[in-house]
């Protein structure tokens, strides 16, 4: 491998996961943050819950990274926030804030912990972050349990935003087993990756569940770089669902993606 080719590897997976806290992070990136979490303030406000989850239709998506920064983006405004990793197959919050994992969300659950042993405080003033723990042999059992639905009542009367890192939904169904403890979700997904079929899929499920979309974040969306290209990664888009179809909701720069344009992709290639 050549010197140019192991800089470029060994950059590529420094920025595999990047928060908010990394100061290579671009501005616009930043703003884009911002603006989503405006837009989530409002929809989150006429709901009776401030609990939601980010997820994805498929993996490798960006919803982890997204849920994490959004949780940063929100402390950020002096509220109580906690992020609860409830990926119990592939976690990967405890990667993102650089935390030990010896302990979560599982041993929780489980009886095995108390939540003060378990919750991560402060990382930035206002947030606070539940790793998964160690890999639980049924996980959609423990999110499905009375104990997960009690956890995020009770965490609810303390928290002003709890934000729940979930798996994909077209891969398993954990999510969907804690609709009725959550306003709803947050979809992720990814500019020329997601497939049309995955995210309709996806919402379907959702739907079937009785759980709310509170609005979609295209990630990865090519945004100009000012000498008549694009680079990719720059940019989100966010887009407010609606059962009766897929509007233009609120976009970054113009360069966001909606569904239509997501399945005109996918037929061309």
């Amino acid at each position: 491998m050549s010197k140019e080719k192991k800089v470029k590897t060994k950059r590529a997976s420094k920025h595999k996961y990047s928060t908010l806290l990394d100061k290579e992070l671009s501005f616009q990136a930043t703003e884009a943050y911002k603006t989503l979490r405006t837009n989530l303030v409002f929809s989150l406000s006429t709901k009776g819950k401030k609990v939601f989850a980010v997820t994805s239709a498929m993996q490798h998506e960006g919803k982890s990274t997204l849920c994490a920064n959004l949780a940063l983006t929100f402390a950020q405004m002096q509220a109580r926030v906690l992020v609860i990793d409830a990926d119990l197959r592939k976690p990967v919050q405890h990667k993102l804030f650089k935390l030990k994992n010896k302990e979560g969300l599982s041993t929780l659950l489980a009886g095995m912990s108390s939540f003060k042993e378990v919750v991560n405080e402060d990382i930035i003033p206002g947030l606070d972050v539940v790793t998964c723990g160690p890999i639980p042999p049924n996980p959609s059992e423990m999110l499905a349990s009375e104990n997960m639905k009690q956890l995020l009542s009770e965490l609810s009367n303390y928290y002003d935003y709890i934000m729940i890192d979930t798996p994909p939904v077209n891969v398993v169904t954990d999510a969907l087993t804690m609709t009725d403890s959550m306003a709803g979700v947050v979809m992720v997904a990814m500019s020329g990756a997601s497939t049309y079929d995955a995210y309709q899929h996806a919402l379907e499920a959702i739907e079937f569940a009785n759980g709310s979309v509170l609005g979609t974040v295209i990630t990865r969306v090519p945004v100009s770089n000012g000498k008549g290209g694009y680079r990719r990664y720059g940019r989100y888009g966010y887009y407010r669902y609606s059962r009766y179809g897929y509007g233009y909701g609120y976009g970054y720069g113009g360069y966001g993606y909606d569904t239509a344009a997501l399945k005109k992709q996918n037929e061309e290639s």
